[in-house]
């Protein structure tokens, strides 16, 4: 098999598509948090962060220069002066050294009592809140479907995450799990979206974040309950995850390691959406590129105005936003090519044993017919470069003398049904909004 071609492993599931019986349902603890201290919105929104993989290096020099307490100091910790020295030059250990040091300075605090949190994401676009809760969620046993992964991970970026948890002895930031649908969880979430929240700050996109410490018991009862009668599907967070897993494997003792720090919200209303990542080829020029494309694609130019990366990112949006437009885009930063119509050379490239759920995503194509099969490309990330929006894609291109490949988003329905089916996307195949703030509630596994 391909060397980029994934590990397909089918786990049963029932014809309504209900996760396993069991060890099946999500086990949401309270756990005491660690919080900054001081909690006015201006001050939050300076020390917290994106989620470390969303963090580009310009991007974390901002944040760290932003405030000395910016939690970038620790989910990207840098051995360098100013930063607070070099722990015999081991990121992980600079910071565990420097969360201590928070602590014993009173910017960070220890919740006296276990908690859920409670949170609303509000976008700034008028679209619905996304709520959900915070909690630590058991890593469920071998065989259990309750958590169910959807995309491939790298071994090297697994063992960074685990080192960092290990070092620290705390979950940094939540990943993101999305459940089935579950109408006592939305009652209670309605009860305890209540009064005024315990945190909030609007971050730079707009969005607003809004937390709720819950502690009454029964609620807490009934809500762990109703979300224990639920299965998920990692929306976000599959590195954090495969470490959380690997560092209970290395340290079962040690207390906490067998959960990981969740944001839990429901698939479909009132949860996440789906927005598309896209690629880019270093060092591949778009007339190569195209060439070899056209062996396994129907190639047509779009048009771009004057052809300037303005241009051509306003006419990727509007490909993006046409509900039937199909197919990938192409560009070097002037030039706009859609490809259309794979060929059976490039269908060829698809695993036949995978789930028909998993063939027909597009972003399976793009990754095993045209970067692998047609452009030689390895599935790494120095060969294909990762890009959240068509302005960092086009740039980068521009950039690195190269060319960015434009992906449409797979749906919710789509990511639920290949989790299911076993399968898993190529890395990086979905992007869900909103994203929790990194740095408001920590998780320290010692409780």
């Amino acid at each position: 098999m391909d060397q980029d071609a994934p590990t397909i492993s089918v786990v049963p599931t029932s014809s309504d598509s209900r996760l396993l019986s069991g060890a099946s349902g999500l086990e949401v603890r309270p756990f005491r948090a660690l919080t900054y201290r001081r909690r006015d919105p201006g001050h939050l929104a300076r020390v917290s962060s994106p989620a470390y993989d969303l963090v580009t290096p310009a991007g974390r020099d901002r944040l760290a220069g932003a405030d000395p307490h910016n939690i970038v100091r620790l989910i990207l910790p840098r051995c360098a002066a100013g930063e607070g020295g070099t722990a015999d030059g081991d990121p992980a250990r600079l910071a565990a050294a420097m969360l201590a040091a928070w602590q014993e300075e009173g910017v960070l605090d220890r919740d006296p009592e276990p908690a859920l949190w409670l949170y609303e994401l509000q976008p700034p676009d008028g679209a619905p809140a996304t709520v959900g809760w915070l909690g630590a969620v058991a890593l469920p046993p071998t065989g259990s479907a309750a958590v169910l992964p959807h995309e491939d991970t790298y071994p090297g970026a697994v063992e960074d995450r685990r080192a960092l948890l290990a070092a620290t002895g705390t979950d940094l930031e939540p990943i993101v799990l999305a459940h089935d649908p579950e109408p006592t969880v939305a009652k209670l979430t309605a009860v305890a979206r209540q009064g005024d929240p315990t945190l909030e700050l609007q971050d730079s996109d707009g969005v607003e974040h809004r937390l709720w410490r819950v502690t009454d018991p029964p609620l807490l009862a009934r809500v762990t309950a109703a979300l224990r009668r639920t299965g998920a599907v990692i929306a976000d967070g599959h590195h954090r995850f495969a470490a959380a897993r690997a560092n209970s494997r290395i340290e079962p003792q040690r207390e906490g390691s067998d959960a990981v720090l969740a944001l839990v919200t429901p698939m479909g209303a009132g949860g996440l959406r789906v927005a598309p990542i896209h690629r880019v080829v270093p060092d591949l020029s778009l007339d190569a590129a195209l060439t070899a494309a056209r062996q396994g694609f129907r190639v047509t130019a779009m048009p771009v105005g004057d052809g300037d990366q303005v241009a051509v990112v306003a006419a990727i949006h509007r490909w993006l936003e046409t509900a039937d437009e199909s197919g990938f885009l192409v560009t070097d930063g002037h030039q706009l090519y859609q490809l259309t119509d794979p060929s059976e050379i490039v269908l060829a490239r698809v695993p036949p044993e995978a789930p028909p759920a998993w063939r027909r995503l597009d972003v399976v194509l793009a990754h095993h017919g045209l970067l692998a099969a047609l452009w030689q490309r390895g599935d790494d990330p120095e060969s294909v470069l990762i890009a959240h929006t068509a302005e960092d894609a086009v740039r980068t291109a521009a950039e690195r003398g190269g060319v960015a490949l434009l992906l449409r988003a797979p749906s919710p329905a789509d990511v639920a049904a290949v989790a299911r089916a076993g399968a898993r996307m190529p890395r990086k195949s979905t992007l869900f909004v909103p994203k929790p703030r990194t740095g408001l509630v920590l998780r320290p596994l010692a409780d």
